[in-house]
């Protein structure tokens, strides 16, 4: 197998255009090419700057997630936190989790700061929503958000070769003279989301979620919710 290292981005589109495989920290690919045979040729992002942002409101696809630190929401780092091992997170990378694992822990933590996918296509980057760059696997560059005025993550333990663990992923966002509250569940291997108006008590806060997707959760994943919507509307800044 041989690995190309693109240092820029047209670089990155010429490999693309060779057929190139993407790989990131290669935490979920290697044991599959072991078994089934290594490509010819691959690709890793890890030396492309703009694959390596660490910033307010943007991170890059090649980002180790034990490097993800407090220059980004609290919802985000706690999720890159809870990843694996601390071994898994020296090598595991955030386009790697959002895009190639079915576990996506991350993607609740950016689906509720509202993040939008900047891809790589080999004729042209693109930003599109995130869930779709998942859902089509595209070719991650990084992911762009806004900064929220409080964030939460919860991940609840697991039982060893169960189904994966809950993760419940909650922000406030300004909007339009407003607050506006995104809440993401990791519920199996599926997620579920709700957006609605953060002006009224937690209690009218509750009772819309429960008209959104997340009317299909389950008792106990609707306990971490409300416990997450009560302790949010505590941080907000005035409160």
């Amino acid at each position: 197998m041989l690995l190309h290292l693109p240092t820029s981005v047209p670089e990155a589109q010429g490999f693309m255009a060779q057929g190139a495989v993407p790989v990131g920290g290669a935490t979920l690919v290697w044991a599959t090419w072991q078994r089934d045979g290594f490509p010819a040729l691959a690709m890793s992002l890890r030396h492309l700057p703009e694959a390596n942002a660490i910033e307010r409101e943007a991170l890059g696809a090649a980002v180790v997630l034990n490097r993800i630190d407090d220059r980004v929401p609290e919802v985000l780092r706690r999720a890159a936190a809870g990843v694996g091992t601390g071994a898994v997170r020296r090598t595991a990378t955030v386009g790697g989790n959002l895009v190639g694992s079915t576990l996506r822990c991350l993607l609740p933590a950016a689906l509720v700061l509202d993040s939008r996918a900047i891809t790589l296509a080999p004729d042209r980057t693109h930003e599109t929503d995130l869930a779709e760059a998942v859902a089509k696997q595209h070719l991650l560059l990084g992911i762009r958000w806004r900064v929220p005025l409080v964030s939460a993550y919860e991940k609840l333990p697991g039982e060893a070769g169960g189904p994966p663990p809950l993760v419940v992923a909650a922000a406030v966002h300004a909007a339009d003279g407003g607050r506006r509250l995104r809440v993401a569940v990791r519920d199996g291997y599926e997620v579920l989301r709700g957006t609605v108006s953060f002006d009224e008590g937690t209690g009218a806060v509750l009772r819309a979620l429960e008209e959104t997707d997340l009317a299909a959760l389950a008792p106990t994943a609707w306990d971490v919710v409300r416990r997450h919507v009560t302790g949010l509307a505590g941080r907000l800044p005035g409160s």
